[in-house]
């Protein structure tokens, strides 16, 4: 007599659907960690009128009070914000530029990245600022 042996269809043990749940969870909240805005501490200067735009397209370029630019987190000279600031436009020529400067940062510094944009004739800049209630 032979005896025939029944195979069993294989199976996934449902405990470990959790665990893969979890791994995939925890994988998703650190790649939304990547793309968090890079800032640079500043004292924003006040305004009394200010006016809110709402852009998709943004490029923000931080001065602090020494006069140091950060773009993206990125410490530039003026040579590597013309740069960015051409490749940029180059791509995106409807980008807004936001410049958010220190309260404390003279006005020379500021004065050379409007210069830099004027001579790359780009018009829509903001200035950021936080409004004088």
């Amino acid at each position: 007599m032979v005896l025939k042996s029944r195979r069993r269809s294989p199976a996934a043990p449902l405990s470990a659907m959790s665990d893969i749940g979890f791994l995939l969870l925890i994988f998703i909240m650190l790649l939304s960690l990547i793309n968090y805005r890079k800032e640079v501490r500043i004292e924003y200067p006040e305004a009394k009128r200010v006016e809110i735009t709402d852009s998709d397209e943004q490029l923000e370029i931080w001065i602090d009070r020494e006069g140091a630019v950060t773009v993206d987190g990125d410490l530039l000279g003026y040579d590597g914000l013309e740069q960015v600031i051409a490749g940029t436009l180059g791509e995106h020529p409807d980008v807004r530029i936001q410049i958010l400067a220190d309260r404390g940062t003279p006005y020379r510094h500021i004065n050379s990245v409007i210069s830099l944009l004027q001579t790359l004739q780009h018009r829509s800049v903001g200035f950021v600022v936080k409004e004088d209630l």
